[in-house]
């Protein structure tokens, strides 16, 4: 065999070895334990599309951790990013539950035409599915919920005594504060003069002035208030919405809550979450995680705000679950496997 030969024939040997070696890294990588079951649940506007992912080693009956999505399209899984999250549940005992909104992947219906008492609405027929279920424990059901869900949870735990632990990942409390409180910190982010700070503020300001004026599409576009429109039906959206404020319906709480806040958040204010949360709910109900270096989606601060660079997509696919910050998975597998008893 000639000189040349060889040398090709090992770097096809070394081609294929890696290759392997990168197959089995991501097979053990996202070796997670459930199994996954495509469900369909009669919502209170239609069908909901839905995944009901079951701990791998259950023997019997699992409790259920309702999954309630934040703001924007969302599949099931959100592409994916929910499959360690599930994976801490099934290793506390719990099954996650969790459905594509209206409009995504096929679904019935726009999720930009609901209320947060729609979703709200969503969440309970979704309970309510998850008792004709045999193998479900309905007395082991619980919720986690992301930034939007703020709005959705607390309305839900108030009218469902079934509902028996919460977990909310940056909840904002009023929907114009938080609105603001996000364009101020995108602005410093992207280092705004003061000049363009008071611009944009002026701009908000014109923008909710139209929304309370109840201002329909056409008026709205016609103001110019946004160089760049929101959609006709982001208009409706926010104009259904924007009055959202979860103070009243925190203070009915009465369940368990496991509170989770990032220290690098740019969407909510987490200090006023955190205070208000404190100073509403009874304290032997409420427990609080901080997590300085958690971003809004308690995703790593390289991965939330740089998700296209190449080792954030690097850490999605080889390292699903590092693109949390350190902790956060077990706390949420910690306080589910706790209210398990």
């Amino acid at each position: 065999m000639s000189r040349r030969k060889k040398l090709t024939l090992a770097a096809i040997g070394t081609i294929v070895a890696l290759v392997l070696g990168v197959t089995v890294w991501v097979l053990v990588a996202n070796d997670f334990k459930f199994h996954e079951e495509r469900v369909t649940i009669q919502g209170p506007r239609g069908e909901l599309h839905g995944v009901l992912a079951r701990p791998a080693a259950s023997s019997g009956p699992s409790g259920l951790v309702v999954f309630v999505h934040g703001d924007g399209p969302a599949n099931a899984s959100r592409d994916d990013a929910y499959k360690p999250l599930w994976d801490a549940f099934a290793k506390a005992g719990f099954a996650s539950l969790s459905w594509d909104k209206p409009g995504v992947d096929g679904a019935p219906g726009d999720w930009l035409d609901q209320s947060m008492q729609d979703r709200a609405a969503e969440v309970d027929a979704a309970i309510a599915w998850a008792h004709t279920r045999d193998d479900i424990d309905t007395t082991r059901i619980g919720a986690w919920g992301v930034s939007q869900a703020g709005w959705v949870l607390p309305e839900v735990a108030r009218a469902r005594p079934d509902l028996r632990f919460m977990i909310l990942v940056g909840p904002a409390i009023n929907w114009l504060r938080q609105g603001e409180f996000n364009l101020r910190a995108d602005l410093a982010a992207a280092g705004a003069s003061p000049d363009r700070v008071a611009s944009e503020l002026g701009r908000r300001a014109r923008q909710i002035q139209l929304l309370k004026a109840g201002a329909d599409y056409a008026t709205y576009r016609a103001s110019g208030v946004d160089p760049d429109p929101m959609t006709a039906e982001r208009w409706g959206f926010v104009s259904r919405n924007f009055r959202s404020d979860s103070t009243a319906d925190i203070a009915r709480i009465s369940i368990p809550t496991l509170l989770i806040l990032g220290g690098r958040d740019r969407n909510v204010d987490v200090a006023e979450t955190e205070r208000v949360y404190r100073a509403t709910m009874p304290p032997n109900t409420l427990t609080v995680k901080d997590f300085p270096d958690g971003t809004h989606s308690m995703t790593r601060n390289d991965i939330e705000y740089n998700p296209d660079d190449l080792r954030a997509v690097g850490r999605t696919i080889f390292a699903p679950r590092s693109i949390y910050v350190p902790g956060y998975l077990d706390a949420l597998r910690v306080f589910a496997k706790r209210q398990a008893g």
